[in-house]
C-alpha cells in the first residue's frame, strides 16, 4: 500500500473541500470493505483518504415529506433490521439479507454498496476497468468470462455492476443526493450508473469532488408490491450470479405499471423495459411471470462461457414477480 495523507471531516461540506478534481487526488473511506482491498492490491492509490464515518448528517433512516431518507453511512445491517424497510420495501430488505456475511453487513454502508468498484477479476488483477492487454485488446470476450455481462456488453465494458441495493432502489424509483463544490444536486439512481467508454471514465456519475449523501425512496413508492430474488452459487459470502427486483402498481388486481430491474448481468443495473411493457394490464400468474422473464432477457448476448446466466436472469424475474404477488409457494417452483 502506498503512503497517503489522511483527513477526518465532521461535515459533508468539509469532506468536499478535502477531495480533489481527479480520482487519484483523494478517496472516500466509509466502511472500507472495498477501498482498503483496492489500496492493498495497488489498484487504487489515492494521495489522500477522507474518512467520512464521523459525519452525523450522513447517518440514519427517516421518513420525510419526500419519502424514506436513507443516509449514505447507514450500514447494511441497520438496513436489514429496520422494521419499516422490511414491511414497506421488502425488495430492499431481501437484498440486504442477501449479503450473507455479518461482518460485511456490519461494516459495509449503503453508499459504499452503490459506489463499490466492479468485482471483475481482470480489473482486480490490474488490467484496467475495460480489461485490456498491453496492445489494447479486450481480454474478456475470449477469456474467462463466466461471471461477466450478458446485457449491455456490446463493448467496451464487460464487467457487471456489483451493487446489491441498486436494483431494488431503482425499481422503487429512488433518487440520490450528491454534494460538491457547487452545492447539492439530485438525480435518479437509474442515471447514477453509466457504462464507461474509456479508462478515464468511471461507472458512476459521481464527480471526484462530490460526496453521495443520501438515498430517497419517494413516498409514492409506498404500497407498491415489491420483491427481490437472487440466484447464487452458494449461500456463503458470494456475489449473486443474477438478481431481479420488481415493483408493481396494482389496480383492481391487475398491473397498472411495473418496474423490473436486473442485477449482476450488465455493467449497470439493467432496467428490463420489454418485461415492464409486457406486464402492463396483466394479472400476476405463473404464466405471466414466465413471459416477463423471457422479455427481460430479450436481446441478451452471452459471451463464450456465461450463457447460463440468461436462464438464471429469466428465473430471477419470474420468482421475484411471484414473490411480489404473495405467491411464495409458486415462486419456489417457478422456472423449474
Amino acid at each position: 500500500m502506498q503512503a497517503f495523507a489522511y483527513g477526518k471531516p465532521t461535515t459533508a461540506a468539509e469532506a468536499v473541500e478535502r477531495l480533489g478534481k481527479n480520482w487519484n487526488d483523494a478517496a472516500i473511506l466509509a466502511g472500507g470493505t472495498d477501498l482498503l482491498a483496492l489500496m492493498k492490491d495497488n489498484i487504487a492509490a489515492p494521495q489522500r483518504v477522507v474518512n467520512i464515518k464521523g459525519i452525523r448528517e450522513l447517518e440514519g433512516i427517516h421518513e420525510t415529506a419526500q419519502g424514506l431518507r436513507i443516509g449514505t453511512l447507514v450500514s447494511l445491517e441497520d438496513l436489514r433490521k429496520n422494521d419499516f424497510v422490511r414491511k414497506e420495501f421488502p425488495a430492499v430488505h431481501q437484498a440486504a439479507v442477501g449479503v450473507t456475511s455479518p461482518q460485511i453487513r456490519t461494516m459495509g454502508t449503503v453508499g459504499g454498496d452503490l459506489c463499490q468498484r466492479p468485482r471483475c477479476w481482470y480489473y482486480r488483477a490490474g488490467f484496467g476497468l475495460l480489461a485490456r492487454d498491453a496492445q489494447g485488446r479486450a481480454l474478456v470476450p475470449d477469456g474467462d468470462n463466466r461471471y461477466h455481462a450478458i446485457l449491455g456488453n456490446s463493448g467496451p465494458a464487460y464487467f457487471v455492476s456489483p451493487s446489491s441495493l441498486a436494483p431494488p432502489f431503482i425499481a422503487l424509483g429512488a433518487k440520490v443526493r450528491l454534494v460538491g463544490p457547487s452545492g447539492e444536486r439530485e438525480i435518479a439512481l437509474a442515471d447514477f450508473f453509466v457504462i464507461p467508454q474509456s479508462e478515464e471514465q468511471r461507472e458512476h456519475a459521481l464527480a471526484p469532488n462530490e460526496v453521495l449523501t443520501e438515498i430517497i425512496i419517494p413516498a409514492a413508492s409506498r404500497g407498491l408490491r415489491n420483491a427481490t430474488y437472487e440466484v447464487r452459487q452458494r449461500e456463503a459470502l458470494d456475489w449473486p450470479l443474477a438478481t431481479a427486483s420488481v415493483a408493481l402498481q396494482m389496480n383492481a388486481g391487475k398491473i397498472a405499471s411495473a418496474r423490473v430491474v436486473l442485477g449482476h448481468v450488465a455493467p449497470i443495473p439493467w432496467v428490463a423495459g420489454d418485461a415492464e411493457k409486457l406486464l402492463a394490464g396483466k394479472t400476476i400468474t405463473p404464466e405471466t411471470a414466465s413471459q416477463a422473464g423471457d422479455g427481460a432477457v430479450h436481446g441478451a448476448k452471452p459471451l463464450s462461457r456465461n450463457g447460463y446466466k440468461v436462464q438464471l436472469a429469466r428465473v430471477a424475474v419470474e420468482r421475484a414477480l411471484l414473490a411480489a404477488a404473495g405467491r411464495e409457494q409458486a415462486a419456489a417452483k417457478g422456472g423449474e
